[in-house]
């Protein structure tokens, strides 16, 4: 669970729009084409001192409740991986209520809208993600202590969500001219086994030629990043002769092999400069996680009832009350082999 404080907002929705505006105006209309310049830091200095962008700013700050309470309530509408129907449609009709155009809702759960410019010009998503890494029935409740909101997604995404949001209310309310198009986007499928389905969807669907810059907004901070992160992914499976877990014991078992593979992996020492990470998991939904627990099952058989282990030592407590405890059942440590009649 992430927590953010409501007095990071005026800055990140600042760096939002600051830098949406500064792409517009890095586009330059050509003989009816478009070519793509640079921005420099005078460009965005000047669209930020622009009349209607500082008039944007200051509601920005003034109205920052606003922005806040929509962080909030969407973050209560659990949107757990591949179930972001509902978050997504209060996102819809946010979205029209504050006058943006032609919103829609394309075939793998994308909320679209748009704000047309004064004219032609290049087309810029600013985007974030309707989706979170928490599993189904997780309690999405918003906790607030002062200044600081606690909840499952309240910065990963609900911060990008919000900021969006208040970004394309004040683009219409100050009437902040620009050239092209602005596309507010609500994306699916970002977290884990998502694999950044709704971002893909977005650049192979109808869109695909006409999107010239492409803007994130995604957790909480106040950093810039224009790269992304490598993530390769596999799925590993471990096969063995099979048989009774009785009369076959002894023979080669998958999971043990397993086992010793993950070990070897956590014993992985990864580089800091640049960073590089690593994750074992089981299941889609902990993909992304730092995991809170494991568990495995574990079948004994023994005898008079009695699950009993015979050790060549009687150094072993802490071994017998662990495969005690997952056998829920009493055990006995031998120090000499059982007779058997």
């Amino acid at each position: 669970m992430r927590a953010v404080r409501s007095s990071t907002a005026v800055t990140s929705f600042v760096v939002a729009l600051v830098v949406a505006l500064a792409i517009h105006a890095a586009f330059v209309p050509v003989a009816g084409a478009q070519r793509a310049a640079t921005a420099s830091p005078d460009d965005v200095a000047r669209i930020a001192k622009s009349p209607s962008v500082l008039q944007a700013f200051a509601a920005l700050e003034r109205e920052n409740a606003w922005t806040l309470d929509q962080q909030i309530s969407l973050c209560e509408i659990a949107a757990p991986p591949f179930k972001e129907t509902k978050r997504g449609e209060a996102y819809r009709e946010r979205l029209i209520a504050l006058g943006v155009q032609s919103v829609r809702v394309d075939n793998v759960g994308n909320v679209i809208g748009e704000i047309r410019g004064t004219r032609p010009g290049p087309t810029v998503v600013l985007s974030s993600h309707l989706d979170t890494v928490f599993p189904e029935g997780t309690n999405v409740t918003v906790r607030r202590d002062g200044t600081k909101l606690s909840a499952p997604g309240i910065g990963d995404d609900c911060r990008g969500l919000a900021v969006t949001l208040a970004t394309a209310r004040q683009v219409i309310a100050a009437k902040i001219p620009f050239a092209g198009r602005l596309l507010i986007v609500a994306t699916v499928g970002e977290e884990g086994a998502g694999n950044s389905r709704g971002a893909r969807a977005l650049f192979a669907g109808p869109l695909k030629d006409s999107i010239d810059a492409f803007i994130s907004v995604d957790g909480t901070g106040y950093s810039i990043t224009n790269g992304g992160v490598g993530s390769n992914r596999y799925r590993v499976s471990y096969v063995g002769p099979g048989g009774h877990s009785y009369e076959a014991f002894g023979m080669p078992n998958p999971i043990h092999a397993m086992g010793r593979a993950i070990a070897k992996i956590a014993d992985l020492q990864a580089t800091a400069s640049p960073k590089v990470t690593f994750n074992v998991f089981n299941g889609p939904d902990q993909m992304n996680n730092a995991l809170l627990s494991g568990s495995t099952d574990v079948v004994m058989g023994g005898i008079a009832g009695l699950l009993t282990v015979w050790s060549k030592t009687s150094g072993t407590p802490h071994e017998v009350k662990a495969i005690s405890a997952l056998a829920q059942q009493p055990l006995l440590l031998l120090t000499k082999k059982p007779q058997l009649n």
